[in-house]
């Protein structure tokens, strides 16, 4: 690949799909496997931008196709290109936590046969900063099939919410014991959703005929997060976020920085969210 051409992407809009009719790659000159399993050490360490194209590959390491492999050549493409890139750390100072999730619902529709199963499963993905820098991200499909947009960003958003609190919860316990100057002793945490249902849901917390069926599961954070009939904040009137609660806050499509997570993006929407999670 040292020759190949750059590209600007690295993954096609169009989902990978299984490709049952296609050829099998036949592992020359390189292990499909391996390849994978490299751009997966890379892609959970410092290339969070190619985190939904190696998601996408992974999936087929046990039976990869000729199609697949055009799919890792296109990331090795792009990690030519971007070589010499990684990811800009720039610390503001705090230990504020903001995380941004979001899901494209029964994203794989079209990509898979109509009686494979799979074709209803939704993508989802989520990043956390913490003061202002990447921490965790995550791109996967979602185990569960859902039957909206509303429910796959809810499900989405609940196990993000899942990794957020773990995170707030730990750095709450060590920051007493660490004694670091010039940090406050609690946490500012935000989640920031693009989904009207999602937001309407997780803040208002109210079950309706539309929205019933969601297993109580899903509903696990509503207990730490700030909603406005709660009033000012008690305990801590400093805490601009209401007493350590999570404050659940809309966001519009073309700022949120999960998008690059759950589908293949065009160049221009590609490098706006890159530039908002690596830094350049």
């Amino acid at each position: 690949m040292t020759d190949c051409s750059p590209n600007h992407v690295p993954a096609a809009p169009t989902p990978l799909g299984k490709d049952l009719n296609g050829e099998p790659w036949s592992q020359h000159p390189w292990r499909y496997s391996s390849i994978v399993g490299m751009l997966i050490y890379l892609c959970t360490n410092t290339r969070p931008d190619i985190s939904y194209a190696v998601s996408c590959a992974a999936r087929f390491n046990s039976n990869p196709k000729v199609s697949h492999a055009t799919a890792v050549k296109t990331i090795l493409r792009y990690l030519k290109k971007t070589s010499d890139k990684g990811l800009i750390v720039n610390f503001n100072g705090t230990l504020d936590l903001e995380a941004y999730c979001d899901a494209d619902f029964a994203g794989l529709f079209k990509s898979e046969a109509p009686y494979d199963p799979a074709v209803s499963r939704s993508r989802g993905g989520y990043i956390i900063f913490l003061g202002g820098v990447p921490l965790i991200w995550k791109s996967s499909l979602l185990l569960c099939i859902t039957l909206s947009t509303l429910k796959a960003e809810y499900v989405q958003l609940s196990r993000s919410m899942t990794v957020l609190l773990g995170l707030k919860n730990l750095i709450e316990e060590l920051l007493p014991r660490l004694q670091l100057p010039n940090l406050t002793a609690f946490v500012c945490s935000i989640i920031f959703e693009d989904n009207a249902g999602a937001l309407l849901l997780a803040i208002s917390q109210q079950i309706t005929n539309r929205t019933r069926y969601l297993s109580q599961f899903y509903h696990h954070f509503w207990s730490f997060v700030h909603r406005p009939q709660d009033g000012p904040p008690q305990n801590n009137p400093n805490d601009p976020w209401h007493d350590g609660k999570i404050k659940v806050s809309k966001i519009t499509t073309d700022k949120q920085r999960a998008d690059i997570f759950t589908k293949g993006l065009t160049q221009v929407p590609f490098e706006r969210n890159r530039f908002s999670i690596n830094g350049w």
